[in-house]
C-alpha cells in the first residue's frame, strides 16, 4: 500500500505503570499468592470478590473528590453512568456487609487478593496496577481481635521465609498524634493535620527539606519537632489511655514490637490501633505493609455499625521484600514431564501414553512439531521441564521407556506404571 504516511507501528511494551506477567513472573505470583492463601486460611479466614468496576460515587463518598480527580481511572460507560476501576478494597467490601448486614454471621473472616488501579507515578514498589492481599476480622471490639490481625500479618511474613529480625512492626493509635501536636504546638485541626502529613514525610525526604516544609507551619519550632522525631522520646505520651491500650496490646502478642506514637499511617481512616510494618534491609528499607481498626466501616451507608480490624498487603513491594533475601524459589514448570517423539507416526501412541498418565495426577506435553529429537529435548530444556522420555518404535513395541532428567543427566527405564512415582 503506498500513500504516503506510514502507518504507525504498534508498540510492545505494556501500558505504563502495569506489569506483563510471563510464565517465570507468574510463578513468582501464584508462590506469592499460594503463600498468602495458605497462612490466611490457616487462621480460619475465607475468600470473597467482586467486580473490578465500582459506581464512582462509592468512591467519592468515602475517599472524596481528590481520590476521583487525580489518582483513579474514571469514565462514562455506554450508558452514561460513572464508573471507576477500584482503586481499592475497602469501599467494596464495605458495601458488600451493607448489603447483606441482617443475612450474614458475625464475626467474619475475609479476605482477597484483588488488582487494583491508581493514576500515580510507577516507582521502586508502587506501581499504576497492582495486587494487593486485604485480610478483615469484622464485628468484633477490643484487643484479642488487634492481637489476631497482627500476629496474622506475622505469621505472613514468617512463612515466606523472613527472619524476625528482617521486618520491624510499629503500632499507634489513630489520633493520638493529631492530639499531642494541636497541645504541644497550640495548632487547630487544619494546621494539625497539615503537620501530620509532613511528619509523614520524615526520614522520605531530607532533614532539610523536612524542616522547611514544617516551618511553614510551626514556624520557629520546626527544629524542635525535628529533634523529637530523631528522639523517638514517647515519654510525654505515657499517660495517654491510648498508649495504656497499645502497651495491653504489645502485652499480649508473642511477638517483638515497638509502639511508635509519631506512626502516621492514614488517621482520617483509622479509629482505633494502627501498625505498620518496616523492611530492615538496607537495600529495601521502607513501610512495606500495614493496617489497623476502622470501626466506621459503613457510615456512608447508613448502615448499623459493624467493628472491624484488618490490613492490606501489596504484591509489589513483597516481592522487593523475598528478592532482595533471596526467598522466592527457583522457577520450575508445572509440566511435569515432555513426551518426545521420534518420528510423526510415534505421536498418537504418545499422546495416548500422555493421557494416561494425566490420570495418574502428572502435568504431561507431547511434542508435535515433527522436528529432530535433540530440538525437543533442547525445548524442554529451556522450559525447565524437569523430564523428558523419548517415544520410538522400540518403547511402542516393548512397553519400557527411559526416563531422563534433565537437570542432572540422569536416565532411567522404566515401565509405564513406574513413571509416576519416579517424577513424584
Amino acid at each position: 500500500m503506498e500513500s504516503g504516511a506510514k502507518k504507525n507501528k504498534l508498540g510492545t511494551e505494556p501500558y505504563k505503570g502495569v506489569r506483563d506477567f510471563y510464565p517465570e513472573d507468574q510463578a513468582v505470583q501464584d508462590y506469592i499468592f499460594g503463600k498468602w492463601r495458605k497462612t490466611v486460611e490457616s487462621f480460619g479466614y475465607v475468600e470473597y470478590g467482586a467486580s473490578i468496576l465500582e459506581p464512582t460515587e462509592l468512591y467519592e463518598a468515602k475517599s472524596g473528590e481528590e481520590l476521583i480527580n487525580e489518582q483513579t481511572y474514571t469514565f462514562k460507560d455506554r450508558g452514561d453512568r460513572n464508573v471507576t476501576l477500584r482503586p481499592e478494597m475497602t469501599p467494596t467490601v464495605a458495601r458488600m456487609i451493607a448489603g447483606k448486614r441482617r443475612e450474614l454471621s458475625f464475626p467474619l473472616r475475609w479476605y482477597s487478593i484483588p488488582n487494583a488501579f491508581r493514576y500515580e507515578r510507577p516507582q521502586r514498589g508502587r506501581l499504576r496496577e497492582h495486587w494487593q492481599f486485604n485480610a478483615d476480622l469484622f464485628g468484633v471490639e477490643g484487643v484479642e481481635a488487634d492481637v489476631e490481625v497482627i500476629s496474622l500479618a506475622y505469621q505472613m511474613l514468617t512463612d515466606m521465609g523472613a527472619k524476625e529480625n528482617d521486618f520491624e512492626i510499629r503500632i499507634n493509635f489513630a489520633g493520638i498524634l493529631m492530639q499531642y501536636l494541636k497541645e504541644k504546638f497550640d495548632l487547630d485541626d487544619t494546621k494539625a493535620k497539615k503537620l501530620v502529613k509532613v511528619i509523614d514525610r520524615y526520614g522520605k525526604i531530607s532533614n532539610e527539606d523536612f524542616e522547611r516544609r514544617a516551618k511553614e507551619i510551626i514556624e520557629e519550632k520546626s527544629s524542635e519537632l525535628l529533634n523529637i522525631l530523631k528522639n523517638k522520646d514517647i515519654k510525654e505520651f505515657d499517660n495517654h489511655e491510648e498508649i495504656k491500650y497499645l502497651g495491653e496490646l504489645k502485652n499480649k502478642l508473642n511477638i517483638e514490637i515497638t509502639i511508635d506514637p509519631f506512626l502516621t499511617r492514614g488517621f482520617d481512616y483509622y479509629t482505633g490501633m494502627v501498625f505498620e510494618v518496616y523492611d530492615t534491609n538496607p537495600e529495601n528499607n521502607r513501610s512495606i505493609f500495614g493496617g489497623g481498626r476502622y470501626d466506621n466501616l459503613l457510615e456512608i451507608f447508613d448502615a448499623e455499625k459493624v467493628p472491624a480490624v484488618g490490613f492490606g498487603m501489596g504484591d509489589v513491594p513483597i516481592k522487593n521484600f523475598l528478592e532482595v533475601r533471596g526467598l522466592i524459589p527457583q522457577y520450575s514448570s508445572t509440566t511435569d514431564l515432555m513426551l518426545c517423539t521420534l518420528s510423526p507416526d510415534n505421536i498418537p501412541f504418545a499422546q495416548g501414553l500422555a493421557t494416561r498418565l494425566r490420570v495418574q495426577g502428572l502435568n504431561v506435553s507431547v511434542d508435535i512439531g515433527e522436528r529432530k529429537i535433540d530440538k525437543q529435548i533442547k525445548t524442554a530444556d529451556k522450559q525447565s521441564i524437569p523430564f523428558v522420555i523419548c517415544i520410538g518404535d522400540e518403547e511402542e513395541k516393548t512397553g519400557k521407556f527411559k526416563l531422563k532428567e534433565l537437570k542432572t543427566g540422569d536416565e532411567e527405564e522404566l515401565s509405564e506404571d513406574q513413571i509416576k512415582n519416579i517424577i513424584f
